[in-house]
């Protein structure tokens, strides 16, 4: 587990920066994750998002990491990193412009990158629901596991909701489809996550991830089945 060690460390030291009164908020999650597709089995997960907001800017930072062993033999090794930033110029109307990369060694798809910006719209904006809805351009590159690459221009269109039905208890679903000259990637995070002490919460996550054109011998859909652990600061 030494390739998590920046995340355990990473905890505490913005724990503290929130003490101190600055705008960041976040949380680290352990759990485990099954998944099917390309890879069927049981993985350590490991999780972290990070938040800094400061008046109409809107930064957000999220990474993942699992993996799993198999006498000795790896049998699942993925990292998802990415980098979001929003700007407010209206009570419901942004920019935003994002970073993604992400490496399945057992997927069809050895390395996904992208880069995207465009326009998001709040359709809802209450205190216990928000929905926004984007709709933007960019730039994919695809690293496939028969060793060859594509490099194309995307449209990218998303959305994410979010639901507080109780004190303790939320709903996310977060959806992003990016279609390009080469593949159309189409991605689906649906959680639920209830407190379970103060800062201790417990969630259960669904991914669903699709690539319409993949090498012969891999499967197009992978999912991801995660229960975690999850500390807020």
């Amino acid at each position: 587990m030494n390739k998590f060690l920046a995340v355990v460390l990473l905890v505490p030291l913005l724990a503290h920066a929130q003490e101190e009164g600055k705008p960041w908020t976040g949380s680290a999650a352990l759990g485990i994750l099954a998944t099917s597709g390309n890879s069927d089995t049981m993985n350590a997960n490991l999780g972290l998002n990070l938040n800094y907001d400061v008046d109409r800017w809107h930064h957000a930072f999220g990474a993942i990491a699992a993996g799993a062993d198999s006498n000795s033999v790896t049998t699942a090794e993925r990292y998802k990193a990415g980098y979001k930033a929003k700007y407010d110029f209206t009570e419901f109307d942004y920019v935003f412009g994002l970073l993604s990369y992400e490496k399945d060694k057992f997927s069809g798809y050895d390395q996904q990158t992208t880069e995207a910006i465009g326009y998001g719209r709040r359709i809802i904006n209450e205190d216990n629901q928000v929905l926004n809805l984007e709709a933007g351009a960019g730039f994919k590159q695809n690293e496939l596991r028969d060793n060859t690459s594509e490099d194309s221009a995307i449209i990218r269109v998303g959305g994410d909701y979010l639901w507080k039905f109780s004190e303790t208890a939320r709903f996310t679903q977060v959806l992003a489809i990016e279609r390009g000259s080469d593949n159309t990637f189409t991605e689906s995070i649906t959680a639920i996550k209830a407190t379970l002490i103060e800062q201790l919460g417990l969630v259960f996550s669904y991914t669903i991830k699709n690539n319409s054109d993949v090498p012969a011998g891999s499967e197009k859909s992978d999912t991801f089945t995660a229960i975690s652990l999850e500390y807020g600061f």
